[in-house]
């Protein structure tokens, strides 16, 4: 039985009056303290509030895009009205038929539980307001992973390190880096794996277990983590010396280890086909093989195409430095953290360099994993004064590091400001009509996606009503700002009339019929692709 089963922090009478005939600053200083409970909220509240702050700032700048935030929003919204999770931004730009399910996609079925926030609000934003809660319910869970790991250390050193968690949690860097960049699956993945992990440390394996089949249901390759926390568990068994508990760990141990990969292959090569995903979509590792069978054969045959593969682009030992540098590499020494193993293996082998760098949602998938093994090292040494400090450095060094990484500019009034050619668009999408069809520009999508048909402006003309696109700034999915001039010239030339510009922001509409060449319409045949990774991409661990 753990600390926090019984009474996880001091008791305040007692403390209370040993201050009792002290009329020092020390009497006043417990006597301002929060009860643990009002620690925990604050801290949450405070979780929540910074995660908010931080994805309102984005969208206020217009830096959120259809690609993502869009594509859930409309994916949602359709669970909402008890529908599938059609988006029209992903199946007409990435050429699937018209009514791809995103469960073709990636295995998200989790995400359907957010379709109440839309009930209540039908705005984009709802995404942003639950991941922030989901994110800050992961506060209390860390918490009581500290209670648990600290539960032989004295009360002030047990309170300290259930504060600390819960801080650097809530504060750290990349929880920010997630919130900056929109909505994603990670907004389950977060608060399930700390589920997941805390209830195994109490031993409330049927409980774990629950958290782990919905990870499966948050993104189909998280089984492979489920499946790796069957092995820590495997590993701790062999540790305890009470008979009967350590049977009962090592038969969750192998439902985890088996089960967990288990769901990821059902998920990847039936469930995701059967909702029209393409096999193979998104393999990236062409270096080790065509497919997952292709590459274990090679593997096997030769081990070194790991080790080639990992090191192969500059970007890859900095990625894992800084993951576990900004944790002093404590993570290392628990056996927890061979859950964020399958998840880092998929980004330093991938071919793919939009996993390399921290710009995006990748490592929040990791945080809780990392943070819990570290927990367990720090609770494990907390009698020495040198693993102390370096738990405390470790907190201070992922807070500060979150600091240029989304929080700062909080704090700074000119980053709530749109520049003139994304306050353009916010604008250009305004003057829209409700009801009509549209193709916008990346950044403006995401305003227009609970009002009108929108699609992505991309290097296919569509044939929309509307067309909102900017002629002299790159943006997604064309690799230069030439070709967005040149897809303008081509509308003007064939039926469609300019109506507003601005600040380089160009709002065009369909006056006739007049087919524009090159225009396409998915069909119930067409077969999806990925985007071309333009040169740039890769080269900057802090930017991608």
């Amino acid at each position: 039985m753990s600390r926090h089963d019984v009474t996880p922090y001091p008791d305040t009478e007692s403390e209370d009056a040993r201050t009792a005939g002290d009329p020092t600053p020390a009497k006043a200083a417990a006597a301002l303290r929060l009860p643990p409970r009002a620690r925990a909220a604050a801290l949450t509240l405070l979780c929540f509030a910074v995660c908010l702050a931080i994805g309102a700032q984005q969208w206020t700048t217009a830096q959120l895009g259809g690609f993502d935030l869009g594509i859930f929003d409309q994916g949602v919204r359709g669970y909402a009205h008890f529908g599938l999770p059609v988006s029209s931004l992903k199946s007409f730009h990435h050429e699937f038929p018209p009514d791809f399910s995103l469960l073709g996609d990636h295995f998200s079925p989790v995400i359907a539980l957010l379709s109440p926030l839309y009930w209540l609000w039908d705005d984009p934003r709802s995404l942003l307001v639950g991941q922030a809660l989901l994110f800050a319910a992961g506060v209390p869970l860390v918490r009581r992973v500290a209670d648990r790991c600290f539960a032989d250390a004295d009360p002030r050193t047990a309170r300290r390190a259930a504060d600390l968690a819960g801080l650097a949690y809530g504060l750290g860097w990349p929880l920010l880096v997630a919130s900056r960049g929109g909505f994603h699956e990670v907004a389950f993945a977060v608060p399930l794996t700390l589920l997941m992990l805390e209830r195994g440390l109490a031993r409330r394996y049927g409980t774990a277990a629950l958290a782990g089949l919905l990870l499966c249901c948050t993104k189909e390759d998280l089984g492979l983590a489920v499946g790796a926390y069957g092995l820590v568990l495997l590993l701790r068994a062999r540790r305890d010396e009470d008979r009967d508990r350590r049977r009962r760990t090592l038969r969750w141990g192998t439902g985890f280890l088996l089960g967990g990969p288990l769901a990821s292959v059902v998920a990847i090569a039936w469930l995701v086909p059967a909702m029209g995903g393409v096999p193979g979509y998104y393999w990236n590792y062409g270096s080790l093989g065509t497919d997952a069978g292709d590459a274990a054969s090679s593997v096997l045959a030769d081990p070194t195409l790991l080790v080639s593969a990992a090191f192969d682009a500059p970007l890859k030992p900095l990625l894992l430095l800084w993951i576990f540098g900004t944790l002093f590499l404590l993570p290392l020494r628990s056996a927890t953290v061979l859950c964020a193993l399958p998840l880092l293996a998929e980004r330093v082998l991938s071919s793919n360099p939009n996993h390399w760098s921290i710009a995006r949602h990748y490592d929040a998938f990791l945080w809780p994993v990392l943070l819990v093994a570290a927990l367990e090292v720090l609770g494990r040494r907390h009698d020495r004064v040198r693993t102390r400090r370096l738990g405390v450095a470790a907190a201070a060094v992922t807070i500060a590091a979150a600091l240029p990484l989304g929080a700062a500019g909080l704090f700074v009034p000119a980053y709530w400001q749109a520049k003139p050619s994304e306050a353009a668009l916010i604008r250009g999408a305004e003057r829209i009509p409700d009801g009509v069809t549209v193709e916008a520009d990346n950044q403006a999508a995401p305003r227009l996606t609970a009002r009108t048909d929108v699609v992505l402006v991309d290097g296919t003309p569509r044939g929309r009503e509307y067309v909102l696109i900017r002629a002299d700034k790159r943006a997604f999915p064309f690799k230069t700002d030439r070709e967005q001039a040149a897809r303008i010239e081509l509308l003007l030339a064939h039926g469609y009339r300019q109506v507003w510009s601005e600040d380089g922001v160009v709002l065009l509409h369909r006056e006739s019929s007049e087919p524009v060449p090159g225009e396409h319409v998915p069909g119930p045949g067409s077969t999806g692709y990925q985007d071309e990774v333009p040169s740039d991409v890769g080269h900057n661990l802090f930017r991608g």
